[in-house]
């Protein structure tokens, strides 16, 4: 197997890197941190995108961001800033679509491939219950319509692909440490389960939205 996890050396990302080497694929990874592989310089990412060779098995977005220029999401429309929203959205929604973009070339014609990207529940407006967190909802809402619809592209020239929006539950961080009614589990842990989920979807599943154990979750 081969694949490619953009943002390798996040939490997550790594962790999904690390899983998938121990089960012996061969991995190739982009990040920041390690090639300067920067979603927000969108001329630089496709640059760096073009120059990859497939075809890829696995395509796992790991990018992402809770927040940009403020300590935590808004909790009401008083702290709406175009400027948060807009770092939100070239992180969570541009950066993933910039990745699916290349889909096509990277993963195989005839064979199943994967490209599954991390979202989150509350990018849901149908699960959407508390209110607040704008810019990080309304980014990851975003990037569930990118993946559903680049699905439907991508089914009409390759069958057999699988192209998904992935909610990874709550991972224990330092930032999470203040939501202590969440059950959170480890990078590694949510690696797996989200591992062991590719791994069970099919082709008819893709334009999907699941979470860490397999279910799906509303729009």
């Amino acid at each position: 197997m081969r694949a490619l996890v953009v943002g390798d050396t996040g939490g997550i990302g790594a962790a999904v890197a690390a899983q998938l080497r121990a089960e012996g694929a061969t991995v190739e990874g982009l990040s920041r941190q390690r090639n300067g592989f920067d979603v927000t310089n969108p001329a630089q990412a496709e640059a760096v995108l073009e120059a990859l060779e497939g075809p890829f098995d696995l395509i796992f977005v790991a990018t992402g961001a809770l927040v940009n220029t403020r300590g935590a999401p808004e909790k009401s429309l008083r702290e709406l800033s175009a400027e948060e929203m807009a770092a939100q959205f070239a992180v969570n929604t541009i950066g993933p679509a910039l990745v699916l973009k290349q889909a096509s070339r990277l993963l195989a014609r005839r064979e199943r491939g994967v490209f599954a990207a991390l979202s989150a529940r509350v990018g849901s407006i149908g699960d959407n219950r508390a209110g607040g967190w704008y810019s990080y909802r309304a980014s990851k809402a975003a990037l569930n319509q990118v993946i559903r619809t680049g699905a439907i592209e991508l089914a009409r020239s390759h069958k057999q692909a699988v192209c998904v929006a992935m909610h990874p539950g709550t991972v224990a961080t330092d930032f999470t440490a203040s939501y202590p009614a969440h059950k959170k589990v480890t990078a590694e842990e949510a690696a797996a389960n989200l591992l062991r989920v590719v791994d069970g979807l099919m082709p008819d599943q893709s334009g999907g939205f699941f979470d860490y154990a397999g279910l799906e979750v509303p729009w």
